[in-house]
């Protein structure tokens, strides 16, 4: 999946260059055209994303899981598959069917292992829950 990751963060830069420095369609400028900066934070955002699944793959090897990183990935290549396909509408490129169709079965995916990590918070607060039902059903077991 990596590799995928690294092939469209290529296509979406790529693809942002072409929408701005030859259809001046940028909705990064003010004028629509290529600027140096706006290409230079592009650059730096994908950097770090790419330094977040390194530190999400280390996470899963003291974890001893896998899902940590797959779900890292998962999530910044959906945010680069719609990068994409704003980037070829904005260039006026029809984009076919069966990829936006793989790009909500993606972002579902993405969705879905989003639900098995929860937040440390809301982990502490189901457990407190928990415990309170199972306090109250002693109680009521005591007084049966």
């Amino acid at each position: 999946m990596l590799e995928t990751l690294i092939l469209c963060m290529a296509l979406d830069y790529l693809t942002g260059m072409m929408a701005a420095g030859i259809f001046h369609k940028s909705k990064k400028s003010a004028e629509g055209g290529l600027e140096s900066r706006s290409g230079w934070k592009g650059l730096c955002r994908k950097g770090i994303s790419l330094l977040i699944v390194l530190v999400s793959y280390r996470m899963d090897l003291i974890a001893g899981t896998d899902f940590i990183c797959n779900a890292v990935m998962a999530a910044y290549l959906v945010n680069e598959l719609l990068s994409i396909t704003e980037n070829l509408g904005l260039m006026g490129v029809p984009v076919p069917k069966v990829l936006s169709g793989a790009i909500d079965l993606l972002r579902q995916k993405s969705e879905e292992q989003k639900v098995y990590q929860m937040p440390r918070k809301q982990k502490a607060k189901r457990e407190q829950l928990i415990k309170r039902e199972n306090e109250k059903l002693e109680k009521r077991e005591e007084k049966e």
